[in-house]
This record gives C-alpha cells, structure tokens and sequence, in this order.
C-alpha cells in the first residue's frame, strides 16, 4: 500500500512538472504574458456597443394612442436605411403575409466624442399613425438583411367606460442593470395590460452615457417594445457633454429625441420633452422642470382651458413637495401649482428625491375629503436611496397634508380609471402593497379615500 501511495505521488510530481515546462515553453516561445481578466468597466462597454441587429427597441406614446403609435431602435451604422413591417396580429404563424412596411427616419450620431463610453451608432424612429383602436398589432424593425423579432402592442380603447391600468415609476438613474430590472419586471408581471408607462425623469444617471441607456434599455426588454413609454427628462437627462464643454453648459441627453418618439405639440423649444398625449377619458400632461418653468405655466394654462377629458394626469421630474428635502419648489409652486387647482388635475407624479411621499390639499369649503388640485407623489424605483426631510417646511409649510411616506423602498405604481374612479397602487419591488387609496369625482370635484 505503501508503495502503491509512493508511486501515486511520483506520477503527480511528474505530472506537475511537465505542466509546469509546457506552461513556460509556451510563454516563452511566444514572447506572452499571462492575461488579466478585462475590468468590468470595458466588458459593459463591450456590451453596449450597438450592432448590425437592431436593439433598443421601444414604443413611445402618441399624442392619439388609439390610432398611433411611436417606435424606436438602434443599430450600428452600417446600413443605409432601416424600417418598420406591421400587421394586425393573430392567433396563426401566418399573420405577417398581410404587414406593411413603413420606412423610418434614420439619426446617425458618434457619441464616442461624449464624457463615456460612447459609439457610433445609428438611430431610427417613426410614428405610425391611422391605425385601429383597441387592436392588437405585431411588428418587427430592421432592414432587408438583419431584423428583430416580432413584438406586439394594443392600441388604446375608444371607449370611455372601458377600465384601463397605467405604471408610474421614479428615478431609475443608478444601479439599473443591478437592481432596477427586477423593480420593472415586477411591475409588468403585477399589471401585464398596463397602456403604458410612465417615468418620472432621471433615467440614467450621465445623459450621454451610451452604456447606461444600454443597461436601462436590457433592464427592461422586450417590456420597452410591448407597453408604450412616457418620459420626462429629470436633472440627469440634462449634462456637460464633453470634459471641453463649460461647467455651466448642460444639454438634454444626445440619445433623447433620436431614441424616443414623443409627441410634438410641446413648445417649440422644449420639443420631446413638454408635451400632451389624449387617451378617451385621460389627458397626460408632460412638463419639463429643467427649464422655462414659467413659459410652460402659459402653455399649460391653455391645454388644461381647452381640456375635456374626466381625469388629468401631470408628471415631472423635480417635486413641488419634496420628499427629502426640507423646502418645496418655489417655481413649480408659484406657476403651475395654481393652474393645478383652478383646472382640477387629478395626480402630480413626480421624481428627484429618492424617497417616498403622498399627500395633498384639501379644500376647506367643503368636507376635509375634498380635493384641492392633484394628489402629488414623490416615488423611486432604482437602488439609490435619501432619507425622509423633516415634515415642516416640505409640506405643510405649503399647506399640503403628507399623508404617507417612505424611504430605502423601491417602488412602482398601478393606477386604474374606472370611469368615474381612480385607484391607486403602490408595490414595493418585492410585489408588497406599500400604499393605496381611491379618488371619485362627484358633481365637478375630486373626492378622496384613503
């Protein structure tokens, strides 16, 4: 037995010799070192490099979501043209013999000039309009030699007793990738019939980062080409856009406007980023809080005057009524606050603060459970988290009531109209319902329910 284990452990030896020289006659013979692993850094650029397949692929919300509808995607720069086949969907392979082809309009852009990680890329969008209401559509996007699967949407409803469900989600910004894909991914498996989806701006932390809208974009997945997206820009979506760049020089995001079709009947100088969409019995309103706060309270004033729709959503990115900070937004408060109340706007989704806050005015002409102006709320959905303010100066400084907060939650939000009802939802990422409650119109006025 012994000398079984002795030649056992000669054979080992030889064996680790042999290996040994075989590892130096290679590094040796070929003039190499050993290779360190890539830093995560450059295998994320990697990742995010744009291909000859098309991806990024997303709906964008159209100002009539029941006839029309945006879409977007990305590709690398090599083909010349790129297009959109669509069909109305059915339950046989066969569907896609009636499509028809639309040619998009093509944006070729070299981010590689940008603070990080950028490339040259080529986007494509369209919008593609007289289309048919309530309808289920698949669609695919590409060129003659490399396409996408196919994808589905349904266009909204034209009917305004039909109960319908939208998500609102806050800052996504940082650690996306990581951890916001699971705080997404939830929230379309809680409400898979969702019209759209809202966020609340910050979507990425640096606004010309290729590699981060890359990671918010595989975040999501096929849930940006199947549920349409509304977005307003936050702090984040406006930066330097190189290191030669003045400090005080901040742009909107290069991949904004080429990325995302958003509607055009915004101001001119805010195109894509203050706009209006109409859904049968739901106006959202999208509204820029970077800048020209003032201006867009006259835009404002004139589509909420003109407006007959039975609910009104507003979103923005910085909150009226901060969340986790001790003073409210001066500006916001002083130009649009006022517009809210006189117009009856029903919810203000916000973002920026990283926590969690919900609350409101009540008017005290009447009983305590009727509204003045929107329930505001402050929501987060990514991994960056701020501790809860004081409660003085935020809220009731303002005459708001804070009826619920939160912090260190990631948070999604289902809201369902139900003709003359509102629910309101919020989960925490994990699925839990963290907060809820009801609003009713009556004769003219908002009535609350916790």
């Amino acid at each position: 037995m012994q000398k079984l284990n002795k030649e056992i452990s000669k054979k080992k030896n030889i064996k680790g010799a042999f290996l040994f020289f075989a590892l130096l006659f290679c590094t040796f013979s070929f003039g190499q070192k050993e290779k360190k692993p890539k830093d995560l850094s450059e295998i994320v650029k990697t990742w995010a490099q744009p291909d000859v397949y098309p991806d990024h692929i997303v709906l964008s919300a159209a100002e009539d979501p029941t006839t029309a509808i945006g879409i977007n995607w990305r590709t690398s720069p090599t083909y010349k043209a790129g297009y959109v086949e669509i069909a109305i969907s059915n339950g046989t392979p066969y569907f896609s013999s009636n499509s028809q082809r639309i040619e998009a309009t093509k944006i070729n852009y070299d981010t590689s000039k940008d603070q990080k990680n950028g490339f040259e890329s080529s986007f494509y969008g369209i919008t593609i309009k007289e289309l048919k209401p309530n309808t289920l559509y698949a669609y695919r996007v590409g060129n003659d030699a490399f396409k996408s699967e196919w994808f589905q949407f349904k266009t909204a409803g034209d009917s305004k007793k039909e109960p319908y469900s939208f998500i609102y989600v806050g800052d996504a910004q940082n650690y996306i990738l990581e951890l916001w894909s699971r705080l997404i991914r939830t929230a379309f498996k809680t409400m898979p019939e969702a019209k759209f989806i809202i966020h609340a701006g910050d979507l990425v932390n640096y606004a010309h980062s290729e590699t981060e809208w890359n990671d918010w974009f595989d975040a999501g997945g096929f849930i940006h080409s199947e549920i349409p997206t509304i977005a307003v820009p936050g702090n984040h979506e406006y930066q330097r856009l190189n290191k030669k760049s003045p400090e005080d020089e901040k742009v909107l995001s290069v991949q904004w406007q080429p990325q995302f079709s958003f509607p055009e009947n915004g101001p001119k100088k805010l195109k894509e980023t203050c706009y209006f969409i109409d859904y049968p019995d739901l106006k959202v309103i999208a509204l820029n809080s970077n800048l020209e706060i003032r201006m867009q309270g006259k835009w404002l004033k004139k589509v909420l005057a003109e407006n007959d729709k039975k609910w009104t959503v507003v979103t923005y990115h910085h909150p009226a009524f901060s969340a986790s900070r001790e003073e409210g937004n001066e500006e916001i408060i002083k130009f649009w606050k006022p517009l809210f109340e006189e117009y009856n706007v029903d919810l203000a989704l916000q973002g920026h603060d990283h926590a969690y806050a919900r609350g409101a005015i009540y008017n005290e002409k009447f009983k305590s459970e009727f509204l003045k102006g929107p329930v505001y709320v402050v929501s987060v959905s990514g991994g960056k988290m701020y501790p809860l303010s004081s409660e003085a100066e935020g809220w009731e400084g303002f005459g708001a009531v804070k009826n619920k907060k939160g912090q260190y939650l990631q948070l999604f939000q289902v809201i369902t109209i139900d003709n003359n009802q509102l629910f309101y939802k919020s989960y925490t990422a994990s699925g839990q319902l963290f907060d809820s409650f009801r609003l009713e119109k009556k004769e003219g006025k908002t009535q609350y329910f916790k």
